[in-house]
């Protein structure tokens, strides 16, 4: 049986590599690491790339180990979820990662200008019916946009065809540089965009990464897709103006968010 909730928590509360901070804690409370996190945290110069959304922080931890050059910080609201990777990441003694426990809404209350060099959303709810809580709508992209360095990469990965599809409207409308797109990422011959440059290569470690449920969608028949582009700091974010169809399916312990009509 595993280990419960409650004794999750303690273990947290004592864990060096997680800092829990609710949206209810944070009301009036400046985050005093907030543009330190280098200095005061993993004591080097190393750029730092999120994870939001980071559920049991098994990309995170992953990442971690690719790129001991990086650091990595991987952000849930469920702590339940999130002591398995920080668990697993002060067994493996790994100094490159950290978790934080808060609501993704107010993300930029946690970090300085130019702090962050990349963010990956890795399966991210679709949120099919409200699109300001989609975590690539313009509501949370001016929020990347406080911390994450000016032409910053985001990169996402994802199993909805209907966030897939949002997120490339938003890119393409916005004229966000587009780096890499597939809609199979692990069958990447097929519908696969790629622009010049050196920076559009996809890393061919990531296709080594697939967590738990990710499995279990593929074992279900449903593709992969990912796309990576650069968020310029510059110039004003405009929202998709187009129907999107629903995704048909019912995700892996998640339930389909809206009825049959679509949305935006």
């Amino acid at each position: 049986m595993g280990k419960g909730k409650l004794a999750k928590f303690a273990d947290m509360e004592r864990y060096e590599n997680v800092f829990q901070y609710p949206y209810g804690v944070m009301a009036d409370i400046p985050f005093e690491m907030k543009g330190h996190w280098n200095e005061q945290y993993f004591h080097n110069d190393h750029p730092i790339i999120l994870e939001l959304g980071c559920g049991k922080g098994e990309y995170t931890v992953e990442l971690a180990r690719l790129y001991p050059q990086l650091n990595f910080i991987g952000v849930d609201i469920k702590g339940a979820r999130m002591w398995t990777g920080a668990t697993q990441a002060l067994q493996e003694g790994l100094s490159n990662v950290a978790f934080l426990r808060t609501n993704i809404e107010i993300i930029d209350r946690f970090f300085g200008a130019d702090e962050v060099k990349e963010i990956w959303l890795t399966f991210s709810d679709p949120q099919m019916k409200n699109p300001r809580k989609r975590l690539t709508s313009t509501y949370f992209m001016n929020r990347y946009r406080r911390f994450l360095e000016d032409k910053g990469i985001i990169h996402l990965k994802t199993d909805s065809n209907f966030l897939f599809t949002y997120t490339s409207y938003m890119v393409d409308m916005n004229h966000l540089p587009l780096l890499f797109r597939t809609e199979d990422l692990y069958g990447i011959l097929e519908t696969t965009t790629v622009t010049s440059g050196d920076e559009a290569a996809l890393p061919k470690e990531i296709l080594s990464i697939q967590t738990y449920y990710e499995k279990m969608w593929m074992e279900r028949g449903l593709n992969i897709r990912y796309q990576k582009f650069l968020l310029p700091r510059e110039g004003e974010l405009k929202e998709p103006d187009i129907e999107i169809p629903l995704d048909e399916y019912r995700s892996y312990r998640r339930d389909k968010r809206s009825g049959s009509e679509t949305h935006v």
